[in-house]
């Protein structure tokens, strides 16, 4: 079995992925890098993460070789759904949850992040968001895979900004989903490691700032007007206010 801990960018996914990848270790699932190196899967997982990017036939089909011989491992993507997704999902060697984020913020974050990393000269992802517009494409192609995972069956979803307000339902419904037992001390351990604000620095979380709505600071009133024009409907469907 795998897990597929899938994601908008820069919307707690490496949060959520850390904390599944453990919940799950505690089922005795296999540590993903140690998946990625014993079957020479480098070159479609990345080093951090373990995200296999696109859902793409050859990809899915190079990560299903370690599942059918018996392990059990949690992968990361920002990728939306393929038809090798759904057929993995339907043979029932592929279990998937999506995390998402008021898009406004992400994008933001996004192009803080990018911008950083150009000023310590070490370019990563998002360093090509030089502007306004660039980050709204940028999100906008995210916005649509959204769209498109919540179309899907049997898919936990869940919310950046819930997961930090209401942690504790937010992990009964993951616990559930994953079939895991929360009374289990090992799996209480794993909860509280990754419960946001629980320790100074803690690793895995891949914050910078992580606060809600802050786009509301750092965007004019014009750009807000644009970001409600492109987003309004899915702002409302994904139970943000506009």
């Amino acid at each position: 079995m795998i897990v597929l801990s899938a994601g908008m960018p820069r919307a707690g996914s490496g949060w959520h992925y850390n904390l599944i990848h453990d919940l799950m270790e505690t089922a005795g699932y296999v540590d993903a890098r140690l998946i990625r190196e014993k079957y020479r899967l480098q070159s479609i997982l990345t080093e951090v993460n373990c995200n296999i990017g696109v859902l793409s036939v050859r990809r899915m089909g190079m990560a299903a070789i370690p599942a059918l011989m018996g392990n059990n491992f949690v992968i990361k993507a920002h990728a939306g759904p393929s038809v090798s997704s759904r057929l993995l999902q339907r043979l029932g060697l592929l279990r998937i949850t999506y995390i998402y984020r008021d898009p406004r913020d992400a994008m933001l974050s996004a192009y803080e992040f990018g911008q950083r990393a150009l000023q310590k000269g070490r370019p990563n992802a998002f360093s090509h968001l030089t502007d306004f517009e660039k980050s709204l494409e940028f999100i906008m192609d995210y916005v649509h895979i959204w769209e498109a995972w919540t179309g899907e069956k049997d898919v936990l979803i869940a919310r950046y900004e819930d997961l930090l307000t209401d942690y504790d339902v937010e992990i009964s419904r993951l616990l559930g989903f994953l079939g895991l037992d929360g009374g289990k001390p090992e799996v209480q351990r794993v909860v509280e490691k990754y419960r946001p604000g629980a320790t100074e620095g803690q690793q895995g979380l891949h914050f910078y700032k992580g606060k809600i709505g802050r786009f509301r600071e750092s965007y004019t009133r014009e750009q807000q007007e644009i970001l409600k024009e492109r987003m309004g409907g899915y702002l409302s469907k994904m139970g943000y206010e506009l």
